[in-house]
């Protein structure tokens, strides 16, 4: 046992030193989502360390998952804070955030340029065709435990394919109006289940109402906002991010156009740490590196916040019945949110060789069952070669 493992167990506190180096580390080796970040905190914290127990790991996925905002960084967050309290939380955040965000921004400065180099045009045109069906397979991901957590009963199950499909249409159809869907079926399964709270209810739509009506205004209040709602107000998983922030990032402010959009999720796709620094790309595309800062600053800032303020409050918050009936109605709306972005990702595909490259890799996730990053990389070089023999992109 090394002298760093003796000293946690010695008197219950880790070096920060440790954390920052181990948790850098995590933000760099993290590739492949949600999955791949349980998987390696898993690894360093219950099974190589020692520093938590199985029963408190699995707790903690729980609830982190009942919070809004990207459930892996939640739980990176909360591990560190398990560690060394408020001080070694925010350490292993930005460490576990950081590495991604710097790659991330680079890349959005390439990816974004005026005149990219004839290859990265063709990578982002290659990787962005496959991106609605990245977005069909993270719904399917997400589906099964949705669908668990209702049980048998027949109008459970008939409201639960209700809210898929007003997730679905909204992100479909009318993505202005997504937050207000998703936070209504959210309350609407409250209010059925007989516990009603009908006060925050309202206090939520104000909130909302009151919160795009400053967003009207465009500029650094609009990013803001857009930071601020894929933080605050996302359920289900990073990549619901991309129907929150579509509409308005494409058709609304104009930062930057669909094919645009399909690299920029790309980009988080590819690069290590959390999806949800996305919304970095389409910060630097409204107002540069200070706009990249500035977005990814308010879309993590809500789970530092969760964690660092609920950690020690984790039991109630899994035991708390308002939280699971809103979960319950904003799940399976957020998972057809997600099916549902699906639909104008594909209509911003420009070239009909993108046709091809987005069923193939439908076929690579769908039934193949393969990865992500690779399926992003394989088509981003089928794009270059695309580029490269003279065809349009």
């Amino acid at each position: 046992m090394g002298p760093e493992r003796s000293a946690a167990h010695n008197d219950g506190r880790v070096p920060l030193r440790t954390i920052a180096r181990e948790w850098t580390r995590l933000g760099y080796t993290g590739f492949g989502g949600p999955p791949t970040h349980i998987l390696l905190l898993r690894r360093l914290c219950v099974e190589e360390r020692r520093w938590l127990n199985s029963k408190e790991f699995e707790d903690a996925i729980a609830t982190t998952n009942l919070l809004p905002g990207p459930a892996s960084t939640q739980l990176a967050i909360y591990c560190a804070w398990k560690l060394r309290g408020p001080l070694g939380g925010v350490l292993g955040g930005l460490c576990f955030i950081c590495p991604g965000l710097i790659l991330i921004i680079a890349l959005s400065a390439l990816f974004l340029a005026k005149h990219p180099p004839i290859g990265v045009l063709g990578a982002a045109a290659g990787a962005g065709a496959a991106v609605p069906a990245v977005a069909l397979n993270a719904s399917r991901g997400l589906l099964p435990a949705s669908w668990r957590r209702i049980g048998d009963a027949r109008s459970q199950r008939l409201r639960w394919v209700g809210y898929a499909v007003v997730g679905a249409v909204a992100a479909a159809w009318f993505g202005e109006y997504l937050v207000i869907a998703l936070i209504a079926c959210g309350v609407f399964e409250i209010v059925i289940r007989r516990r009603p709270q009908l006060e925050s209810g309202a206090t939520s739509s104000a909130l909302v109402a009151g919160t795009l009506h400053v967003a009207a205004f465009g500029g650094l209040a609009a990013l803001s906002w857009e930071a601020i709602k894929v933080g605050a107000l996302s359920y289900g998983g990073g990549f619901v991010i991309v129907p929150l922030m579509q509409h308005d990032a494409v058709i609304t402010y104009h930062w930057m156009t669909g094919p645009q959009f399909l690299n920029a999720v790309a980009l988080g796709q590819v690069t290590p740490g959390p999806v949800v620094q996305t919304v970095a790309v389409v910060g630097y595309a409204a107002a540069g590196v200070g706009g990249a800062l500035l977005a990814a600053a308010l879309a993590f800032a809500p789970s530092f916040a969760f964690v660092l303020a609920g950690g020690s409050r984790f039991d109630r918050i899994r035991a708390n019945r308002e939280v699971e009936s809103f979960l319950t109605g904003a799940g399976p709306s957020v998972i057809g949110a997600i099916a549902g972005s699906a639909i104008p990702l594909a209509r911003s595909l420009h070239f009909s060789w993108q046709i091809p490259v987005l069923l193939a890799a439908a076929v690579w996730l769908l039934v193949a069952r393969r990865s992500v990053v690779t399926c992003l990389l394989i088509a981003g070089v089928v794009g270059i070669v695309v580029a490269l023999v003279g065809v349009g992109v």
